[in-house]
């Protein structure tokens, strides 16, 4: 593999930077355009807006010398051969598909990135003896259906076909969306890719915090896929009249989870390599002048090391308890959704980061670090060479 990778990386290492940026640039600018809605950019997976952004991608990839397909999933999948016809594949890419009002460089940098990269090969005769393929995954975001990375789980042989019966919020099933938009999802785990024919998959990626800008880098180089736990804690006590029920004798829950809540982020705070976000907190029925009877806060618990973050789902669990018996309420933590923490290829990783360390020398350099972002790589391809690049905004 390393004689290989390195092939791929002095070819890449003679291409123009300035031509390649102004070339990409243009082109997140106009696969921003491509929209579900009109005032803001809007993508969800199999939607208009995705067929729309699929056809141009697919465009781009012709340009670049790929022959192009559309899975049965709804990947858009570009194919450099190798030169001497071989199998052994090089998998680069990101995801098309957006949240609601989205940013126009949250996955389609890291699919225009490598079209631009491949068509530069392309246009100055440069082969390879490994194939690449381009893969603009359409299920990374997760807001049509229930589950999500159906792109990645389909290409791993890790697809669940009964997430075909789910239902979106428009009333359609993923089944009858991925027909309409041309697949067939009876070849889904015909998609599967061979372990023996992938060389590695290599992600850019915007990234998605303050961490390279705060420390003046424009790279940094992502060592491991955090592993998430997520769930929700629901909390009950008493409602009540806010003028009639004296402070000592009220069982709010509410101010249970208020204190749950800086439990969660005190917990957090302790370790270097864990985050944790509460990001939404519900109170049924709830009014002005009533004490609440019931909250309900989700919980999402991240970090590289598997140990790490049970460890705190265990601590937070026993938290929550020691809160709610003081209190007088009752309290539950229930999680409903756990993805393992996956550790990028070290040699990938490492000539990664020598590459751009050398190219970039007189940039600041790049760093190393875990990503907090579940992509693709996350426990799913079968390949052990996965290394993602995520780009300072």
């Amino acid at each position: 593999m390393q004689a290989t990778w390195a092939d791929f990386m002095r070819a890449m290492a003679a291409a123009d930077e300035g031509v390649l940026g102004e070339a990409i640039a243009a082109r997140l600018i106009e696969l921003a355009a491509v929209s579900d809605e009109p005032d803001r950019l809007t993508r969800l997976y199999l939607g208009p807006g995705h067929r729309k952004a699929a056809d141009l991608v697919a465009g781009w990839m012709r340009e670049a010398g790929m022959a192009v397909r559309i899975d049965a999933a709804g990947n858009v999948v570009g194919r450099l051969k190798a030169r001497d016809g071989g199998s052994l594949t090089l998998m680069l890419g990101s995801h098309i598909d957006t949240v609601r009002d989205a940013g126009r460089f949250d996955g389609a940098l890291g699919v225009v990135t490598a079209i631009e990269v491949v068509k530069a090969a392309f246009k100055s005769g440069k082969r390879f003896p490994f194939a690449i393929e381009v893969i603009a995954f359409g299920d990374e975001e997760g807001v049509r259906f229930a589950s999500t990375l159906g792109g990645a789980k389909a290409l791993a042989g890790r697809f669940d076909m009964k997430a075909l019966d789910e239902i979106g919020e428009d009333g359609v099933s993923r089944r009858h969306a991925l027909v309409a938009f041309g697949c067939d999802p009876s070849r889904l785990r015909e998609e599967a890719l061979s372990p023996d024919h992938a060389l590695g998959y290599v992600e850019v990626h915007i990234e998605q915090g303050p961490v390279l800008e705060k420390e003046g880098l424009p790279v940094g180089v992502v060592t491991a896929i955090d592993g998430i736990s997520r769930g929700v804690v629901e909390v009950e006590g008493v409602a009540g009249h806010a003028g009639t029920v004296p402070m000592p004798m009220r069982y709010d829950a509410l101010a249970a989870a208020a204190e749950m809540l800086l439990a969660v982020e005190q917990r957090a705070r302790s370790r270097a390599n864990l985050v944790a976000t509460v990001g939404k907190i519900e109170v049924p029925g709830s009014a002005a002048n009533t004490i609440p009877g019931k909250a309900r806060f989700t919980l999402d618990i991240r970090s590289p090391a598997d140990e790490e973050r049970t460890g705190a789902v265990s601590d937070i669990e026993d938290l929550v308890a020691a809160i709610a018996q003081r209190r007088g309420v009752a309290a539950k933590l229930s999680i409903g959704h756990e993805v393992p923490a996956a550790l990028c290829d070290q040699r990938l990783s490492e000539q990664r980061r020598k590459r751009l360390e050398h190219s970039g020398s007189r940039r600041a350099g790049c760093r190393t670090a875990p990503a907090t972002t579940p992509w693709r790589s996350t426990g799913s391809f079968p390949s052990p060479c996965c290394s993602c690049a995520a780009s300072a905004g």
